[in-house]
């Protein structure tokens, strides 16, 4: 599994708004001058993060985006979700069912099981606010 840029990049803006949580809202522009991300890029991801009710539009001079609930509220894989789509390793994990017609003679899909599980393991136990911890603990001016 290969996170794409969208994934990546949508979970740093995430985090930098829940590092300005209790602030002002945050302009695309300052998220695109902190993070070094194109700010036509960075529109693009908060529209499918706006559009999923992850985060709310403040218009005005003093406009920009702020996230709609706490920190804790956000995991990683909800955020990845939404920009990823799956994040199984093989086609016949992406749903609840496996309709795989192989699957009952499928020596490999434990593997595959076992990598999705792991993966959920990490990715949706793991929040906004623990990635706002883990930032603190490194320094005052860790990268995202």
């Amino acid at each position: 599994m290969k996170i794409s840029t969208k994934g990546r990049y949508a979970l740093r803006m995430m985090l930098e708004l829940a590092k300005n949580q209790e602030n002002k809202p945050v302009p695309i522009k300052e998220v695109s001058a902190k993070q070094n991300i194109s700010d036509k890029y960075l529109e693009q991801i908060i529209a499918v993060l706006n559009k999923a009710g992850y985060v709310k539009s403040v218009r005005g001079p003093q406009g920009g985006y702020k996230l709609m609930k706490s920190p804790k509220d956000y995991t990683v894989g909800m955020i990845l979700r939404l920009t990823e789509g799956s994040l199984a390793p093989v086609e016949c994990l992406e749903f609840e069912e496996n309709t795989c017609p192989r699957k009952d003679q499928c020596v490999t899909l434990k593997v595959w099981e076992k990598i999705d599980q792991a993966v959920k393991d990490v990715v949706d136990n793991i929040t906004l606010e623990d990635l706002l911890h883990w930032g603190a603990d490194m320094s005052d001016h860790y990268s995202i």
